[in-house]
């Protein structure tokens, strides 16, 4: 069993955790990415955090400060 927190979880069913919890609106100011702020939706979020790795890791980071949350 992994301590890890990512372990097994898709980048895709982070963001939506993420989503659901915190909304497009707060998820911007926690992460100040213009994939949160335009037109924001769940794939074009993804098309930008696959390519980029810092952005990724500013959503990982906050998903694992967040998991106890939900």
């Amino acid at each position: 069993m992994s301590n890890d927190p990512l372990h097994g979880k898709s980048l895709k069913a982070i963001l939506e955790q993420l989503v659901a919890f915190y909304g497009f609106d707060t998820l911007s100011e926690l992460i100040n990415i213009n994939c949160f702020k335009d037109n924001a939706s769940i794939n074009s979020s993804l098309k930008f955090l696959r390519k980029t790795d810092w952005a990724r890791k500013k959503v990982e980071e906050l998903y694992i400060k967040s998991i106890y949350k939900f």
